[in-house]
C-alpha cells in the first residue's frame, strides 16, 4: 500500500492514502502496514494524557490491550481516575460506548437486552441492551450479583449475545473496561474465576505524583478535561489496527517461553489455581501489539516479560501457604518470571 505523503489530520488516520479514502468514508476497515499502528495509537496515549496525566504507562496499556482485542479490569481505591481513564479511552475513539452503573439490583437482561412482545406484529422482538457497543464502561463491576456477572461472560469470550435461543453478534471492535474498588466489601461480590480469566489484564491508577495532583488542582476546577477531548480515531480504524496487530511476527521460542511462564504458575507451590490455556493467549496477542507500539514487526521475549504481570496476576489463586504468609498474586507472578529463563532470539543469516 501506497504511503499517504500529507501530514495526517485529526479526521484521517496515519496510514491512509486515496485509495483507500473511499473505505474510510463508508466506515469500512482498509488494510495498514504494521509500521502505521504505532503513530496511530501514539495519538490515542497521547490524547488520552490529556485528562489523566503522569500515567504513561498505564495509559499505554489501556491502548494495548485495545489492539490485542481484550478487555481491561481497572481495580484501585476510589477518587485516583479509574472513570476519568475509562471515558477518555472510550472519548479519543468516535464509536459507540454506553455506561452501566452495577448495583445489586441490576438484572442480566439489563445488560443484554429482552424480547419484548409487539402487539402490533404479534411476535416477540428483541431490545438490545447496552452490551450492544463497541466500548462498555462497567462502573463498580463488582457490585453487580454474580448472575447479572455472568450475562457478560458470553460476550467477553465469544462477542456474541444469546437471548431466548436467538444469538447476536455484537460489532467490533468491542472492549469492556471494567472498574472496582479493591479495599470495600461491603455490598460487594468478588469476581469468580471464570470472570477474571476473560479480562486480558488489570491495571491499577495509583495516586498521582505531587506535581500531577497539583496540575490537577490547577486545570481540573473551572473545567473538566474529558469534555474537551476530541475523537482521534474511529471504530474503522481501530479495527484496520487490530487486523495489523495480527500480522506481528511470533518466533517459536517465544511462544515456547508463553507456554513455560503458564506451565510455571500452574506447577509453582504456592499457587493453587494457575494460568488458563486462554491466559496464554491474550499474553501473546498483547505482547504482539505491544510490539506493534514499539514500532516492531515481530515480538521480542521483552514484551511477554514486560506484561506477564498485568496479564496473569489477576488470574491465579494463590495456594493457603502463601496467604498465610502474606504472599499477594503479583509476588507470585514475579517470582515465576524471575526464575523462568529467558529465550534468545535466532540471529539471520
Amino acid at each position: 500500500m501506497t504511503q499517504a505523503e500529507s501530514h495526517p489530520s485529526a479526521d484521517r488516520p496515519v496510514g491512509f492514502d486515496d485509495a483507500t479514502s473511499d473505505a474510510w468514508t463508508s466506515g469500512s476497515a482498509p488494510r495498514l502496514a504494521v509500521a502505521d499502528i504505532a503513530p496511530a495509537a501514539t495519538r490515542i496515549v497521547d490524547n488520552i494524557e490529556k485528562a489523566i496525566a503522569g500515567k504513561y504507562d498505564v495509559v499505554r496499556l489501556g491502548v494495548t490491550v485495545l489492539l490485542a482485542e481484550g478487555h481491561l479490569l481497572i481495580e484501585d481505591v476510589p477518587g485516583v481516575g479509574k472513570t476519568t481513564f475509562a471515558k477518555a479511552l472510550a472519548r479519543s475513539i468516535d464509536c459507540t460506548v454506553r455506561r452501566i452503573q452495577f448495583t445489586p439490583d441490576l438484572l442480566p437482561s439489563d445488560v443484554t437486552g429482552v424480547s419484548v412482545f409487539n402487539s402490533d406484529t404479534s411476535d416477540f422482538e428483541f431490545k438490545p441492551g447496552p452490551v450492544f457497543a463497541n466500548i462498555l464502561l462497567g462502573d463498580e463491576i463488582n457490585r453487580a450479583s454474580p448472575k447479572t456477572q455472568a450475562a457478560l461472560l458470553e460476550c467477553m469470550a465469544e462477542r456474541q449475545v444469546t437471548v431466548d435461543g436467538a444469538r447476536y453478534e455484537l460489532q467490533a471492535p468491542f472492549i469492556v473496561l471494567a472498574t472496582q474498588n479493591p479495599i470495600e466489601m461491603e455490598g460487594t461480590y468478588a469476581l469468580p474465576e471464570a470472570q477474571r480469566d476473560r479480562f486480558t489484564a488489570k491495571i491499577s491508577l495509583g495516586y498521582p505524583d505531587r506535581a500531577a495532583e497539583i496540575a490537577m488542582l490547577s486545570d481540573q476546577t473551572t473545567s473538566d478535561p474529558i469534555e474537551e477531548l476530541k475523537a482521534v480515531s474511529d471504530a474503522a480504524t481501530v479495527r484496520a489496527l487490530i487486523e495489523a496487530v495480527r500480522r506481528v511476527h511470533v518466533a517459536q521460542v517465544v511462544k515456547d517461553y508463553v507456554v513455560s511462564l503458564a506451565e510455571a504458575t500452574r506447577r509453582h507451590p504456592e499457587v493453587r489455581l494457575g494460568a488458563s490455556p486462554r491466559a496464554s493467549l491474550h499474553l501473546l496477542r498483547t505482547a504482539k501489539a505491544a510490539a506493534a507500539l514499539a514500532g516492531r514487526d515481530f515480538v521480542l521475549p521483552d514484551d511477554v516479560q514486560h506484561l506477564a504481570l498485568p496479564v496473569l496476576a489477576h488470574r491465579i489463586i494463590p495456594a493457603a501457604s502463601a496467604t498465610v504468609a502474606g504472599r499477594s498474586p503479583e509476588e507470585l507472578i514475579s517470582d515465576i518470571v524471575a526464575r523462568t529463563s529467558i529465550p534468545t532470539l535466532p540471529t539471520a543469516r
